[in-house]
């Protein structure tokens, strides 16, 4: 129904004039309007978006500030039909050239929070990281807590809060090392030069094959990477199932202990890097010796 035909419908049963009428009519259309596109949007619009986030494989925590978008927008598409519906062009005209200012300086003020808004979005959408999961970047690492819009809450291995900054997640470079279901992890073990490398392979290998939570496939292997000043370097190279940190650090550890014992039940010595120092002191212009008392 139309404004003016509101408003003649109210000066028919109320003894008010036509511009207290239209008026009234004006807000009756504009609440009507309003709570009718609103609504409507709710009953029609969100079910499409949630079924086609889900068809998308998108968690819980990803889908949330996509639905709060769309919520925003439903909201101003219902005032600006309002408006329209009502009469109130001229005041949606003027509304919109003062937001469209606003939005505009708003913008300068604020790039650097967009900047981080559009590189939560990123982050949602490119699946880098989750919640859970242990990133390193930089010369940070630690287990993602929370990830929002603006910012990324890490928690260290220290127990320390870290709050970063999206963007600075999105134009770094990030490890995730739990982003597959295998890890594979490195160790350096140094032998002397007068041991038998080949033995050290076979015990290295072995105490592989023996830990439980080291695959067997991949095979653990060995390779002979560098010749130091004062040991020989053999590289063991294994992986585990399912990574954490809290796994690579206990299953490292576990690994390298039971190595160490192993090269000192066999003699297999590890050396530790030493200087000889070689010279002499020479003192020239000296007439007599030096006393005690000089």
């Amino acid at each position: 129904m139309q404004v003016p035909a509101i408003s003649a419908l109210i000066q028919e049963f109320l003894p008010l004039g036509p511009g207290i009428a239209g008026t009234i009519a004006s807000l009756l259309v504009f609440a009507g309007a309003f709570v009718a596109v609103y609504f409507v949007g709710k009953l029609v619009v969100t079910p499409l978006v949630d079924r086609s986030l889900s068809s998308r494989d998108l968690d819980a925590h990803a889908r949330k500030p996509i639905q709060k978008v769309v919520s925003i927008l439903m909201l101003f598409v219902a005032v600006a039909v309002a408006f329209g519906m009502a009469g109130f062009e001229n005041f949606l005209t003027a509304i919109a050239t003062i937001g469209a200012a606003a939005t505009l300086g708003i913008a300068f003020a604020m790039q650097d929070v967009l900047k981080n808004f559009i590189a939560g979005v990123f982050i949602f959408t490119d699946k880098s990281f989750r919640i859970g999961d242990w990133i390193e970047w930089d010369t940070n690492a630690g287990v993602v807590e929370d990830i929002s819009l603006r910012v990324t809450r890490v928690r260290t291995f220290d127990n320390e809060l870290l709050t970063v900054p999206n963007s600075n997640l999105t134009e770094d470079v990030i490890k995730n090392p739990v982003a597959k279901d295998r890890l594979r992890l490195k160790f350096l073990f140094g032998i002397g030069y007068d041991d038998d490398i080949d033995r050290a392979t076979e015990i290295i290998i072995d105490e592989a094959e023996a830990h439980e939570d080291i695959l067997a496939d991949p095979a653990p292997s060995v390779c002979l990477t560098e010749l130091g000043d004062s040991s020989v370097g053999l590289q063991s190279r294994i992986w585990i199932d399912d990574p954490s940190r809290a796994d690579w650090v206990k299953t490292r550890g576990e690994y390298v202990k039971a190595v160490k014992q192993r090269f000192d039940e066999e003699d297999i010595t590890i050396p530790y890097p030493n200087r000889t120092i070689g010279g002499g002191l020479e003192m020239a212009g000296l007439d007599s010796p030096i006393t005690a008392q000089d």
